[in-house]
């Protein structure tokens, strides 16, 4: 009768292996796939590693950018000179006030493009470097060049038509644009709302921004709660808004087996626990929760690392083992990230099959006897 018992017990159905079975078959795998009993020296050394720079630690917080002329950008520039006007002056304005010295105004001059080799190039003045330049560094230039031409000349530079120091937003977001920036200074939540903001909700979008060979990225979630993430941006600046789905998969003896998706600022395994209804109490093996995951190997101990298999992109198959029998686990558990694509795997306790075996049985019995006394 005991073989019969136990023969139907491992024909009845199942959710998944049981917590023996997770750890043989990683033992029988050898070096291959790592356990690693989840403790708070493990849990604080993968959220040291999932703490990433931000972007005031990156490019530090920034300055208003500065007017600099760049090749392709138009430029506006006046020339003005005392009387009597020699070079440019084309009319003389008399004043109404006596005593006052009346004053030439300059020849209406075609805008200036600067051209590839950076350069501009003005009657009686020449070709002129004007490229690197701020406005006021290229009047003082023309100023000195007309010394001893033009009488007392004063020079006027703006800038037309800004090439060079822009900001290009792309990604999830109503528009594409480049953005001029200015003397004001331009912050990155002030190019995001330049695009017409982001088309996903805040908690599921994070913000990328390329400068020169740095590349960062931030939950844009955080960049609102921490001022200090919002920096000023600099000209060529590429930022990228990404919509980021992430989710977890909760299987086995859970109330809710599910994909469930979480913001970009992260997600704890007790958030998770919560997230799914918890354990199920008739079944959950309280010590045979698992974490499936790729880990990257910097979070791992050298040791352990060393002797792994590796996947092509270089992480390490990894299941973390969580035994919530143990109080402590709890306060663990608020600590203990989860990432995306984790499987949160929850056994079955070893005499739920048994139970489930009784059940049927007892439900054949109970139906024979029914049976037998409506026949009688």
């Amino acid at each position: 009768m005991l073989s019969i018992v136990l023969a139907g017990c491992t024909s009845l159905g199942s959710s998944g292996p049981s917590a023996r079975a997770v750890v043989n078959s990683a033992r029988d795998a050898g070096a291959e796939i790592k356990v690693i009993d989840v403790t708070d020296a493990v849990a604080r050394n993968i959220l040291r590693a999932d703490q990433h720079m931000g972007f005031a630690e990156a490019f530090g917080e920034g300055v208003p950018a500065a007017m600099i002329i760049g090749k392709g950008d138009a430029l506006d520039i006046g020339i003005w000179e005392a009387p009597p006007a020699a070079l440019f002056g084309t009319m003389m304005l008399q004043s109404a006030m006596p005593g006052i010295e009346p004053v030439a105004r300059n020849a209406n001059l075609p805008q200036q493009v600067v051209d590839d080799e950076g350069m501009i190039t003005l009657p009686f003045a020449g070709a002129i470097p004007a490229a690197g330049k701020t406005p006021r560094e290229l009047e003082k230039l023309i100023v000195g060049r007309l010394a001893g031409k033009a009488h007392l000349p004063q020079v006027v530079v703006r800038i037309v038509t800004n090439r060079t120091s822009n900001v290009t937003i792309v990604g999830d977001v109503t528009t594409s644009a480049v953005l001029p920036l200015t003397p004001k200074g331009e912050r990155l939540l002030d190019a995001v709302a330049a695009a017409g903001g982001v088309k996903q909700s805040v908690g599921k979008t994070t913000i990328q921004i390329a400068r020169g060979g740095n590349v960062v990225t931030m939950p844009l979630e955080t960049i609102i709660r921490d001022p200090r993430q919002n920096i000023y941006l600099s000209a060529q600046d590429v930022v990228t808004v990404l919509f980021q789905p992430y989710s977890f998969t909760a299987l086995g003896a859970v109330t809710n087996n599910a994909e469930i998706s979480f913001e970009g600022t992260g997600l704890t395994l007790a958030q998770a626990l919560g997230r799914i209804g918890g354990l199920q109490d008739s079944r959950a093996d309280v010590r045979g929760v698992f974490i499936f995951r790729l880990e990257s190997p910097e979070v791992l101990d050298p040791a352990v690392a060393a002797t792994a298999r590796r996947t092509p992109d270089g992480k390490i198959p990894v299941i973390y083992r969580i035994d919530m029998r143990n109080p402590a686990t709890f306060f663990v558990a608020q600590g203990f990230p989860i990432h995306n694509r984790d499987v949160l795997y929850v056994s079955n306790a070893p005499g739920v099959d048994l139970q489930k075996f009784v059940s049927i049985v007892s439900s054949m019995a109970f139906s024979v006897i029914g049976v037998g006394n409506a026949l009688n």
